[in-house]
């Protein structure tokens, strides 16, 4: 089955205008992306979907592979589903463009999980979250059924600790999806939930499709949202500081 690996991104940014060029030790923020995405093995391709001409340049300018798309998009699903409809694959791995510490492993799961379970019209990521994770907003929550499918999802604590119990499931942003689900997507109606929870992936649940999901033990890297994220991941993404040889 062929995989094609799509990075969504958009220059206007409510709290980072520009966020895509952004500079991280000499290379814009989607280079980081696109190199990360570029190690995974299970894909057959892989390009930027922008809707401005300065992140279309910038990745040309190192060699990436980059398509303009209409900038009146709602989502990154949106976007990706417009590249599904002009590039033909079987499964596209929607990478979001603000994760310069992606796990190219993370694309390989996915793939490979959407391809072996056929009853799936998205894949996607979770792993064991902290009671902190519980009580925030910012952290993303999911409940599973016993055979992986996704249940729901919340910025809510679910499930609601009302005695002691397992760690919530912390979801991570990184989907597959099917071609004709991607096809799909224009026509699904309004969701209520999704327009509560401001959480795409509740339109798909409320529209019947099946989100498998797919576990891991490993935190994601931080996402760039704020001025303060992007400080931060330059600090962990900083060269070495090597010892110089005596």
């Amino acid at each position: 089955m062929r995989t094609l690996c799509v990075i969504p991104a958009r220059y206007a940014s409510t709290r980072l205008p520009g966020k895509p060029l952004a500079d991280i030790h000499g290379k814009p923020l989607i280079r980081h992306v696109y190199e990360r995405a570029a190690r995974a093995a299970r894909s057959d391709g892989l390009l930027v979907a922008t809707d401005d001409t300065r992140i279309r340049d910038a990745v040309l300018a190192f060699g990436g592979q980059v398509r303009l798309t209409r900038p009146d998009h709602p989502s990154g699903t949106h976007r990706v589903a417009e590249v599904a409809a002009a590039v033909p694959a079987d499964i596209y791995v929607n990478v979001q463009g603000d994760e310069p510490c992606l796990d190219p492993a993370d694309i390989d799961r996915l793939a490979d999980a959407l391809a072996a379970h056929p009853d799936w019209d998205v894949a996607s990521l979770c792993c064991p979250g902290t009671p902190e994770d519980l009580r925030t907003p910012h952290v993303v929550k999911v409940v599973c059924a016993h055979d992986g499918r996704a249940l729901y999802f919340s910025r809510a604590p679910i499930p609601y600790p009302r005695e002691a119990g397992p760690p919530p499931l912390r979801h991570i942003g990184l989907y597959a999806y099917r071609r004709e689900v991607l096809l799909r997507l224009s026509a699904l109606p309004p969701s209520p939930l999704a327009q509560t929870e401001a959480l795409e992936q509740l339109q798909f649940l409320q529209a019947g499709l099946v989100i498998g999901m797919v576990r891991t033990d490993s935190l994601p890297g931080p996402a760039v949202d704020t001025p303060e994220d992007l400080e931060a991941v330059r600090v962990l993404l900083a060269p070495e500081q090597r010892t110089p040889s005596r």
